[in-house]
């Protein structure tokens, strides 16, 4: 080799060393590059923190800030996001339950408030209240993954047409054009097809819309964390409160129990919205959520004048009934709350309790050993258990599957409850205790409920319901105080 392409190979040496030298950070810097979120309150964290999902389930902030607007005509109605039932703060920049990080590049993920903050308004004027670790009554979860899935298979997807929409909102650095369009774009899209393969199974034919305030957590679970095949069952299922939990302490958790303590539930959840793997970081958040959940504090009954406002001569009437006919299944460390009821006397549709197999069970078992998940091993269960009733005001649609309208409902015979009415709208009905379920509102907003769909039944239940109706009354003045 001659001394002048010994120098060129030398020069040439150096300026890729050079070039390594600057493309190697800047690639750190905007790709990998993890900047720490600061809450002023746990509150704040719950609500807006991340889980450590970004990596698996994040979606780049710049497409979600356009795809509303992209594909508008996929969405549920007007509104944008908001067309989902999401809880929005007024002012803030992103809904209750997702989470704005950057890890590289800023970065959309959703956390457990997406589906556990209870919002209500006592009259339609009014600005919406929302509660920390309820169960949202509106969140359409259904409606929101079949939006991706279907967004992801839309030839509008491309790079052109993306960044062509984000450059109306943000001009990107020429280093974050370059990697949404040759990486991030592609890459996002692949991810939400396949996304939508893994959960085709949801938009079977024979199967009910999940509608606004449900999923099916238990097939979610069993159909993405097992290999057991996708059958036939049908188990929606209302996203239940979770305020004030260390009621429940020692007790099994789960509409059926399935899950031992409030870790076990955390650990489940987290890794269904893409978190983990096991270990010191994995394990400290999951401290931190069982923490808020277990004491994060029910609500109290909004009304504080009017017609509406606590009667306590009355409501002293209704303890008694309660003690008398509630307090045994529902009172905290009373002997039955908590544990498993009589199926045969509890009468209430049975799809959620049956839709969990000891197979997927087992499976489950033995994939998070595997993956170093220290906690008690999830069982499958033979009946629901009964719940304590913190909150209870705010808990509506009732029984496991959200297929009751409202408290009075409930003390109603099952066979003469309504069997359609409209889920999903947040004003209060303080009257019946429950959500406005009729109207022009109603019917815009909510979502048309059939009771006589698969797992949908109202069915069962039956409690209370023999009283007169002036203690029916009482009972419901009580329940406002839990």
């Amino acid at each position: 080799m001659t001394r002048r392409w010994k120098r060129r190979l030398t020069a040439a040496s150096l300026l890729l060393v050079s070039a390594g030298a600057i493309l190697v950070p800047t690639l750190w810097y905007k790709v990998y590059r993890e900047v720490p979120q600061v809450f002023g309150s746990a509150d704040e964290k719950w609500k807006y923190g991340s889980l450590g999902g970004e990596a698996d389930r994040g979606i780049p902030y710049w497409i979600w800030v356009v795809m509303p607007r992209m594909f508008g005509d996929k969405l549920p109605g007007p509104g944008g996001w908001k067309s989902f039932g999401l809880a929005w703060e007024e002012g803030a920049e992103l809904p209750i339950g997702f989470s704005l990080k950057t890890v590289g590049f800023p970065r959309i993920t959703n956390n457990c408030a997406l589906c556990h903050t209870s919002g209500y308004r006592t009259k339609p004027d009014e600005v919406p209240t929302y509660v920390a670790a309820g169960g949202s009554q509106t969140i359409n979860i259904g409606g929101l993954l079949r939006f991706f899935s279907e967004a992801a298979a839309d030839p509008r997807f491309n790079a052109d047409t993306i960044l062509g929409e984000i450059d109306l909102v943000h001009e990107l650095d020429v280093v974050d054009r370059l990697l949404y369009r040759f990486a991030i774009i592609p890459m996002m899209r692949e991810k939400l097809l396949e996304q939508g393969k893994q959960l085709a199974w949801i938009d079977a034919p024979d199967r009910p819309d999940w509608g606004p305030g449900r999923d099916d957590p238990f097939n979610l679970l069993k159909y993405h964390m097992t290999s057991v095949p996708v059958d036939r069952s049908v188990a929606p299922t209302d996203f239940p409160a979770i305020w004030s939990l260390k009621s429940r302490e020692g007790r099994p958790l789960n509409t059926a129990g399935e899950t031992p303590g409030i870790r076990s539930v955390v650990i489940d959840s987290a890794i269904g919205v893409g978190c983990g793997p096991a270990g010191g970081k994995f394990e400290k958040m999951v401290s931190e959520i069982a923490s808020f959940v277990s004491n994060a504090p029910a609500p109290t009954w909004p009304y504080r004048e009017g017609e509406h406002a606590l009667k306590p001569e009355l409501g002293s009437a209704g303890a008694k009934i309660y003690l008398a006919r509630c307090a045994e299944c529902h009172e905290p460390g009373a002997a039955k709350t908590g544990m498993p009821a009589d199926m045969a006397e509890l009468g209430t549709d049975r799809e959620r309790l049956d839709s969990w197999t000891q197979a997927a069970a087992d499976q489950f078992n033995e994939v998070m050993k595997k993956n170093g998940y220290d906690r008690p091993p999830v069982v499958k269960t033979q009946a629901y258990i009964a719940p304590t009733l913190e909150g209870v005001w705010l808990r509506a649609p009732y029984l496991h599957n959200g297929s009751v309208a409202n408290m009075r409902e409930l003390l109603t015979a099952p066979d003469a409850r309504r069997k359609e009415f409209y889920r999903g709208y947040d004003v209060y009905d303080a009257a019946n205790l429950g959500f406005v379920i009729e109207g022009l509102e109603a019917k815009r907003v909510g979502f048309r409920f059939d009771a006589s769909l698969k797992g949908n039944s109202n069915a069962g239940h039956g409690y209370g319901t023999d009283l007169a109706e002036g203690q029916k009354t009482a009972l419901l003045e009580f329940l406002k105080t839990k």
